[in-house]
């Protein structure tokens, strides 16, 4: 009979040809995995598609906000272990429909389809499939095999050892700043239109090529200065009167009535 971990432990580890490092935007220095090395690990665990595991589409819808929409998936994977099959193991997944961009509104043809990619990861996290990747500080078996557990039974966790040089070990890194969503692009863009105030102009104040990359901080700095910029002035247009001129045989009203 399998231990309640060994799955867990046969599919915490991902190979780094299955990694790839996310540069830019709200998730930058986060890990995506490849979704085929997901189907890979379910069918070396548990069989073929269909036959050892399989998972079905329980409900599916649009959430919208602003001028922009999202696609929701929720699923339910069904994995079969020691010749049972499982409780269902639910995961939901969403992904952009309608996104705003610089150049307007981008619409994804394939909104659902990776909304259900994203599910099954969920469904996939909660069997341990990948789980270096999201807990890198879960010690692998091979760490607490050479160093033993990091806190004795019963008593307070083990301190951190003084480096090399006698000096405590150095503190992690701060956490990203938080960068704006949605709705902050959309407050800026509304007063980019009454200002006439380029995006360019912005990006170039704040130091960035992208408004999504703007940190809470500078958002408040930039609105605190579009907020006290006057609205544009009206546009002049030229006068409709047509030129003394202009030629205006054949038209309607200059054909005879029969």
């Amino acid at each position: 009979m399998m231990g309640n971990l060994d799955i867990y432990e046969r599919a915490r580890a991902v190979p780094q040809e299955a990694q790839r490092r996310i540069n830019g935007g709200r998730m930058n220095g986060k890990t995506d995995i490849n979704p085929m090395w997901r189907i890979k690990k379910l069918t070396e665990l548990f069989g073929p598609c269909g036959i050892g595991w399989y998972y079905k589409p329980v409900r599916k819808w649009i959430e919208t906000i602003g001028s922009e929409a999202a696609a929701f998936v929720d699923i339910e994977l069904f994995v079969r272990h020691e010749g049972e099959w499982s409780m269902p193991i639910s995961g939901t997944g969403g992904n952009m429909l309608a996104e705003k961009e610089k150049s307007g509104i981008h619409v994804s043809d394939e909104c659902f389809k990776m909304a259900t990619t994203d599910a099954i990861s969920v469904a996939c996290k909660q069997l341990g499939i990948g789980a270096d990747v999201y807990w890198g500080a879960d010690p692998t078996k091979y760490a607490r095999q050479e160093g033993g557990e990091s806190q004795t039974a019963g008593g307070p966790p083990a301190s951190r050892s003084p480096g090399p040089s006698g000096q405590p070990p150095a503190r992690p890194p701060a956490d990203p700043p938080e960068l704006i969503g949605t709705q902050e692009i959309d407050c800026l863009s509304v007063e980019m239109q009454r200002t006439g105030v380029k995006e360019k102009t912005l990006l170039d104040a704040a130091h960035v090529d992208d408004l999504h990359r703007l940190t809470k901080p500078l958002y408040e700095s930039l609105m605190k200065r579009l907020n006290a910029t006057p609205d544009k002035p009206r546009e002049s247009y030229p006068e409709t009167i047509p030129p003394d001129d202009m030629d205006d045989s054949g038209l309607p009203w200059d054909t005879p009535k029969r």
